[in-house]
């Protein structure tokens, strides 16, 4: 508080002399900052929503605004800020309120210091308390536009009160509408007794959330209740249907009367109530850009129907209407309709709910904004409509019955109501113990037991009769309460941005759920509802069978996966609409419904379901659950059990056992053929399998080189002989964290294919042939130990590591008669079929590097890149790998993921600048910092929340801290922060920390700005364009369209040679036939001696570094790496300005003479012919695709 009071009030400097004193005066104002120019075009975290178009026009935009990129990066700091500041001065610049010195240094309030106490106490900081304001003011209705509903709204209800009578027909009889208006109900079965005329209503009325102001953006509906005449209605129809048919017929009416006597054009459609056919409505949408959405409700007269006739426990579809087969007349006799009864019940007390929400929220200020945050939170994850959604209309009840029962008080704030809302739905299971808002309810109202035996979600409301929570499935409840659970552990941690990370994130479901399977051919249920005998579950859902079905199906599914999933959850039926002219779609019409399963990590790919013993009786369930699968087993423990075994040889297919399980019971149990499940689990994983012959995305093969690397540590420590001993073996290479992309593969050269080099021992390539197989070197620092002996001398430090790499080559020799290479610089060692690449390390030589002498003799340690790059390849390497590879032990899935991410910056050309450490840094904050979701159980998953965390980090505003190891604590972050925001123009554009890197040494270089702004776009364009091609089964299936880069932006593009590019089988699109690389294929026989082969030989990433050493000033190059038959150029805009003639500056450059002065611009076409020349055997064409070099 008194570092407040400081910053309000002027503090006396103790620096100023005595005789100073007298001359104090009010500091002025701070001038107008200037435009921040530290990032031109960077995407911010607020975007404006891109126009609806196709995916791939979208992509291409994204690359047609690479050039725009390129052009600022060229541009000076000052031609920069001046393109930035011209727009701003167009549109105006808005500078502060001049404030007079009384109200710029007036002392708070006592309201003020009320606010500022409760943001002390009940938020982590000030900056919380005013999102939270911001968002309330984001979501409310202005003033002006409820002055708009309500002048809509008046109309309307003008209009309905207008409709004419009609005489009485039998309610069958539909042949007084007109063809124009169709009824919105599936009439099956179409023999109904009943009759019915067309009346005025009794009354019109506003409900829901627009008269109790909980009603907030963006999708703005008001609810009117159009009250049916009681004539219109007999005391027994509720009976078979009758009242939910004249329900319909009365709304078809409405339909039709708006329609024909409106002199504006209405646009008016039909749906349904949270996806219930019994319940349909009339849309109206509002005209204008600013519209919303009337919801027109029949409901019947108050009282009209008795509420105990809809005990849950009760009849009111009859067999043998349904059926149309004789059964017996007795009640008793048939089964209950708890669904059908809740559903005619629903209609009978939207007025007495909005009463009792209307008095409850008069007690309760902050009542309004608690509903609407609770109603955000769940819009984020999808709860909030559809079939058994968590409605807004849920919420508000929830927040009165919390407030009816005391535990939560009429004072709380709206963020100490949602926080309590949250801490109640993660603490209390509705699916065990219902909760009821019924005070005093009547002698007929059903109890709690009788509820909880008729719903899967009990939540009763204030009259004791209806279920709120009817339509609810348990996996539904499951996974809003997992989610509470999740956000309240978010909330309280300090070091999350749980606003952003709860309220403004969106949660879909394939990104959520680790893998998605959709049941397509939906028709397929009606058999399956016949499988399992569900004949009085279709009676109560009224003919739907994929919600009878539902939870047989959930069930059955929860006890073939068992302890494989953590959550099972299905998406929610969406509320079909449909036109007035048009029939209610039938069921099948609805889109496929999705499963989401979230995988518990140690068992989801066990291919062993252990059963009981054969002789216990849990044995019998067993059997008839798994069928012909099950079989006994003996085990090693000597048990002799029930089990069922599923085929998964590598990691890949292990991840794939749950597919198995669930097309097996499905096709088993309720007749749903393999044909109709669309799995979503591994269809990314094509695109890192290691070859079309072995189902395998790297994790087998990475294993092979840590084990390799294991063994010759194991040696190298070992080895006898050496002068010094070694101190340290650390591996430096992404294969030994699990992480590279392709890892090294084994391989038994074919000699044949070489000539032999008898001095070195070697293999050359043949001239003519294809270029041989590429071998990785898989880099190895090995630290020797300190000695007084080390010279002091850079250039000495080097003889001295070159004379150990001899002796550690004729060691290995020697003792284990290993093939080596040494070199000045590092040893190569052929073991196992692989190359491992030494490179002898000494503590002191960065420092060494670091220390120069004055011309007065003074040692000066000065920091120089030599001695970063140094540190940074055999320090800070080495480490990050091990970190990375113990995190790899953590999350089995954490390596594929980073393989795929780095796969998809490779085939989109960003792999020079977004680098493999780095890539490996942004997937491992996924698993350390996964708010507001869970560590990624599956690549795919893993992948769409990279694609998402890289377009929507704010990352000039932010850093991005990735806590290695937990080692990072809340002061830790802030410290991380307050200096991040402190140096920011001279911090890197990609700003990641570590625990042990604080200042970004691994983005240091690279990105630049404006790659980071296209890695941005092209993220989220290409993270829209695949969740749609695994969601959408009507699209084209092709996931390898989002690693596909359009190349329309380029200028030049240089095709090459395949037969001369040795990855050519890692491209995103493999050809069928490759060629001979001198390896025996097919062969698993790898050996240890014989001739070193040729070693980290790429002619593409040599022709390319060629490339940019020669041209780097006139253009920027592109390829990828795994792979690529195409390099990319892009010419650089400052490099064809003319420049005064010179003759030291002629290269690649032509003179043009304009009168008296000579200048000299880039000579393109001979640029174009050297990139032929230089890539001679290589290149296979340079195309010239723009013309945007033209002077």
């Amino acid at each position: 508080m008194v570092q407040i009071l400081e910053w309000q009030f002027l503090v006396q400097d103790k620096g100023d002399e005595p005789e100073n004193t007298l001359l104090w005066q009010d500091d002025e104002e701070p001038l107008v900052a200037t435009t921040d120019s530290w990032a031109q075009g960077c995407v911010s975290v607020i975007r404006a929503t891109p126009p609806e178009n196709t995916a791939p026009k979208q992509m291409d935009q994204a690359e047609a605004s690479h050039s725009e990129a390129v052009a600022e990066e060229e541009a000076g700091p000052t031609e920069a800020k001046k393109s930035k500041l011209e727009p701003a001065q167009q549109e105006g610049l808005v500078h502060p309120a001049k404030l007079s010195r009384g109200d710029l240094y007036k002392p708070p309030t006592a309201d003020e210091l009320n606010q500022l106490k409760e943001a002390e106490s009940l938020f982590h900081c000030s900056l919380l308390k005013m999102q939270m304001e911001e968002l309330l003011k984001e979501v409310a209705l202005s003033e002006r536009r409820k002055h708009q509903i309500d002048s809509f709204i008046q109309n309307i209800i003008e209009l309905i009160e207008a409709v004419p009578e009609s005489p009485d027909v039998e309610l069958s009889d539909l042949s007084w509408l007109s063809g124009a208006v169709k009824v919105p109900f599936l009439l099956e079965p179409k023999v109904v007794k009943g009759k019915f005329h067309m009346a005025p209503p009794a009354s019109v009325h506003l409900i829901g959330s627009y008269p109790l102001g909980t009603c907030t953006k963006p999708r703005v509906s008001v609810d009117l209740a159009v009250t049916i005449p009681a004539s219109v209605l007999q005391p027994k129809d509720f009976l078979n249907q009758r009242y939910p048919r004249k329900r319909a017929v009365y709304l078809a009416g409405l339909a039709e009367h708006l329609t024909s006597s409106s002199s504006t054009v209405l646009s008016i459609r039909y749906s349904c109530l949270h996806g219930n056919r019994l319940r349909p409505l009339l849309l109206i949408t509002s005209p204008g850009k600013e519209t919303f959405t009337v919801r027109v409700h029949v409901c019947p007269p108050p009282g009209f129907f008795k509420p105990s006739r809809f005990h849950p426990q009760r009849n009111n579809v009859r067999s043998e209407w349904y059926t149309g087969l004789e059964a017996s007349n007795q009640e008793s006799s048939e089964p209950s309709t708890p669904q059908y009864n809740s559903s005619v019940l629903g209609d009978l007390l939207p007025r007495a709910h909005l009463q009792f929400l209307s008095a409850v929220s008069a007690q309760c200020a902050a009542f309004p904004s608690g509903v609407a945050l609770l109603k955000v939170w769940l819009r984020q994850r999808e709860l909030h409509q559809g079939a058994g959604c968590f409605s807004g209309f849920l919420c508000s009840m929830l927040l009165a019955y919390l407030l009816s029962a005391r535990r939560v008080s009429n004072t709380m704030t709206a963020y100490q109501l949602l926080r309590n809302c949250l801490h109640f739905l993660a603490s209390t299971d509705l699916t065990e113990n219902g909760i009821t808002l019924a005070k005093d309810p009547d002698s007929s109202a059903p109890s709690l037991s009788e509820f909880q035996s008729a719903f899967q979600v009990v939540f009763v409301d204030p009259s004791g009769h209806l279920n709120l929570c009817a339509d609810m499935t348990a996996c539904t409840y499951k996974q809003v309460q997992r989610e509470a659970t999740l956000s309240l552990k978010f909330w309280d941690d300090p070091t999350v941005d749980g606003f952003h990370a709860l309220l403004m994130t969106p949660k879909p479901m394939i990104r959520t759920s680790d893998h998605v399977f959709q049941l397509g051919e939906l028709a397929q249920l009606h058999a399956s509802c016949k499988k399992l005998d569900l004949l009085s579950e279709l009676m109560d859902h009224s003919g739907d069978y994929v919600q009878a079905a539902l939870p047989l199906i959930i069930s059955l599914l929860q006890r073939g996966l068992r302890d494989r999933v953590g959550l099972l959850t299905h998406s929610l039926s969406p509320d079909p609409e449909w036109c007035v002219n048009s029939k209610a779609p039938k069921h099948k019409d609805q889109p496929p419904l999705s499963f989401g399963l979230l995988f518990n990590p140690e068992k989801a790919s066990s291919v062993l379901d252990r059963g009981p013993p054969a002789d216990s009786p849990e044995a019998e369930g067993f059997r008839q659950l798994w069928g012909p699968r099950s079989e006994l087993r003996r085990f090693q423990d000597g048990d002799i059990t029930e089990a069922v075994l599923w085929e998964g040889k590598t990691a890949c297919e292990g991840r794939l056992v749950p597919r198995q399980i669930i097309t097996y019971l499905l096709q088993l149990h309720a007749d749903i053929p393999d044909s109709c499940v669309r799995y979503v689990g591994g269809m990314l994983d094509d695109v890192i399998k290691t070859s079309r012959q072995v189902q395998s995305t790297g994790e087998e093969e990475s294993l092979t080189v840590v084990q390799s690397y294991d063994d010759l540590s194991r040696k190298l420590w070992r080895l006898e002989g050496l002068p010094l001993s070694i101190t340290s073996v650390q591996g430096a290479h992404p294969a030994l964290r699990y992480t590279q992309v392709f890892p090294p593969v084994p391989v038994l050269l074919d000699y044949s294919f070489f000539e032999r080099d008898k001095a070195s021992r070697s293999l050359v390539p043949q001239e003519g042939r294809p270029c041989p197989t590429y071998v990785s070197p898989i880099k190895v620092i090995c630290h020797m130990e300190g000695s007084g002996k080390w010279p002091h001398n850079p250039m000495a430090i080097c003889h001295i590591k070159a004379a150990f790499h001899i002796t550690l080559a004729e060691l290995l020799a020697k003792q284990h008669q290993y093939t080596c290479r040494p070199c000045p610089t590092h040893l190569d060692v052929w073991k196992d079929g692989l190359v491992f690449r030494i490179q002898v390390a000494y503590h002191r030589e960065p420092q060494v590097l670091r220390e120069t002498k004055s011309a007065e003799g003074l040692l000066v340690v000065r920091d120089n890149e030599e001695a970063q790059a140094l540190e940074l390849a055999t320090v800070h390497k080495p480490l990050l790998t091990s970190t990375l590879h113990g995190l790899q032990q953590q999350h089995a899935c954490f390596g594929a993921v980073c393989r795929l991410a780095k796969r998809w910056l490779g085939a989109q050309l960003f792999s020079d600048d977004i680098t493999e450490d780095t890539a490996d840094l942004l997937v491992a904050s996924l698993f350390l910092q996964p708010a507001p979701f869970t560590p990624p159980g599956s690549p795919q998953v893993g992948l769409l929340r990279f694609l998402h965390l890289l377009s929507s980090f704010d990352w000039k505003n932010n850093p991005l801290v990735v806590d290695l190891n937990g080692q990072l604590t809340a002061a830790d972050y802030t410290e991380i922060r307050n200096d991040f925001m402190a140096s920011r123009d001279s911090l890197p554009t990609m700003f990641i920390a570590t625990p042990k890197d604080k200042r970004s040494m691994w983005t240091k270089k690279t990105p630049s700005v404006q790659m980071l702004q296209r890695a941005v776009m092209v993220a989220a364009e290409s993270l829209k364009v695949l969740e749609a091609q695994l969601m959408e089964a009507s699209l084209p299936q092709d996931v390898r369209v989002a690693l596909r880069p359009p190349l329309d932006a380029y200028d030049v593009l240089i095709h090459l040679n395949p037969k001369q590019v040795p990855l050519l089988y890692q491209a995103v699109d493999r050809p069928y036939a490759n060629f001979s690389r001198g390896v025996v294929a097919g062969s698993s026989a790898v050996g240890t001696g014989g001739a070193m082969p040729v070693v980290d030989y790429n002619p593409v990433a040599r022709y390319l570094a060629e490339l940019r050493g020669a041209f780097g000033d006139l253009a920027l190059f592109f390829c990828d790496p795994y792979g690529g038959t195409v390099i990319a150029a892009l010419w650089r805009p400052k490099a064809f300005k003319p420049l005064p003639f010179k003759t030291s500056q002629m290269a690649a450059r032509r003179v043009e003479v304009t009168g008296e002065e000579a200048h000299t611009v880039p000579n393109v076409e001979a640029i174009l012919e050297d990139f032929k020349v230089i890539g001679k055997g290589l290149v296979k064409s340079v195309e010239p695709r723009t013309d945007s070099w033209v002077v």
